[in-house]
């Protein structure tokens, strides 16, 4: 792992299947699962954490592909992000084929996982606000071979945790057969954390507009009024256009939603924002705009 951290972990077991692996971490409460690793090993390198155990689930082949289940692509949690950016899967969910492709340099992209994105909810994650917009649920596999669902978003949100010997795996992600936009902004050109980045799908059989906000706050924000004020203007059963003027009030809209202004402090005049709070503010909306110009285009 590294040549200069003590306490370094005393066992690794390596299981080969997914309920192998929940079994290991069932026997040992104390292990911590790893597949890439990018986190994690940044967190032991640093000295942050000290494992007493791992639990490696690089060789589980069942949680490394993806298949099609009832109108959903059931996604594995090994799946790394290099895998997601390929044409291929681009054709099946091209929002999270970009989310992939801009998730780092691509030592980072060989080895990071859609599992692991999840598990480590860093604000950062560009896969995060993809999964909220989709509206894509976990397949959790538990002791004993048992399976249990939840979305996304709850486990994000911390309302659903899991259980002990719980893993990730599976996503299952729904096909809309729609377009899909992901866009990021970072602090410099290349590959890099995100200081804001936006999904929007667009789903024609719900006739809806679905926007997550991701990398300004600890979880992805669903601007949920402003999706359903968007929806009720664009012509669905025709070309889905809609003047410019509409797709800039979006963004605003967004922004505004997921940025708001601060509460009055008791006094007539207005407290403004902090510029470097404002400026964050505009460049969700720039996002925002450009997605959705891109997603009815």
């Amino acid at each position: 792992m590294t040549t200069h951290a003590p306490q370094a972990a005393q066992s690794v077991t390596l299981p080969a299947s997914l309920d192998e692996a929940v079994a290991a971490l069932t026997a040992m409460p104390a292990a911590v699962p790893v597949a890439g690793g990018t986190d994690l090993m940044a967190s032991v390198n640093s000295g942050q954490l000290r494992p007493a155990a791992l639990v490696g689930l690089g060789r589980i082949s069942e949680i490394r592909g993806w298949q099609y289940q009832d109108g959903n692509a059931l996604l594995g949690a090994g799946l790394t992000h290099a895998r997601m950016g390929r044409p291929d899967f681009a054709a099946l969910i091209p929002a999270l084929a970009a989310a992939a492709r801009a998730a780092g340099p691509p030592q980072i992209r060989n080895a990071g996982t859609l599992g692991g994105n999840i598990v480590t909810a860093a604000p950062t994650g560009d896969t995060l606000p993809v999964l909220a917009a989709m509206e894509a649920t976990l397949v959790i596999a538990g002791p004993g071979g048992a399976r249990r669902e939840t979305p996304v978003s709850h486990l994000l949100a911390g309302r659903d945790m899991l259980g002990a010997g719980e893993l990730i795996g599976f996503v299952r992600v729904p096909l809309l057969h729609a377009p899909q936009v992901f866009f990021k902004a970072t602090g410099r050109t290349g590959p890099g954390r995100a200081t804001a980045s936006v999904a929007l799908v667009l789903d024609p059989a719900r006739r809806e507009v679905r926007c997550a906000v991701g990398a300004i706050a600890p979880m992805p924000l669903r601007p949920l009024e402003a999706e359903r004020w968007i929806a009720s203007l664009i012509e669905w059963d025709a070309d889905r256009k809609l003047a410019p003027d509409a797709c800039a009030a979006f963004g605003e809209y967004v922004a505004a939603a997921c940025i708001p202004d601060p509460a009055p402090d008791g006094t007539q005049a207005a407290v403004p924002l902090p510029p470097a709070v404002l400026h964050l503010r505009r460049t969700v909306a720039a996002l925002a705009r450009r997605a959705l110009g891109r997603a009815l285009s």
